[in-house]
């Protein structure tokens, strides 16, 4: 599998964030944890999510639960579109992830 750059998007309404992810197959996003429980939507493709050591298959239409704190990996097994939806005010691109994503 191959880390590449995600073509990353960046959509705000309402106290609502969502980050849009276009990964191709055979592609993966960064391992991660978030600072709180959200939910994310796989728009189109297959993908496997990666969490302690437990891997799940998703397809297109399905929407995830990923609980905080859970270090989880995203990986592509056909061409995909993700989001993952965060309730949040910030609408701060440059300042998100600072607020979302744990940090070691």
């Amino acid at each position: 599998m191959i880390e590449i750059d995600l073509n990353i998007q960046h959509y705000f309404c309402g106290g609502v964030y969502a980050k849009r992810m276009t990964l191709p197959a055979n592609h993966y996003s960064t391992t991660h944890k978030h600072n709180f429980d959200h939910m994310s939507i796989l728009a189109s493709g297959a993908v496997v999510v990666q969490t302690d050591g437990k891997s799940t298959s998703y397809v297109a239409g399905d929407c995830i639960e990923i609980k905080a704190g859970i270090e989880h990996t995203i990986v592509a097994l056909e061409d995909a579109i993700w989001f993952c939806i965060h309730a949040t005010d910030i609408t701060d691109p440059e300042k998100i992830d600072e607020t979302l994503i744990e940090r070691g």
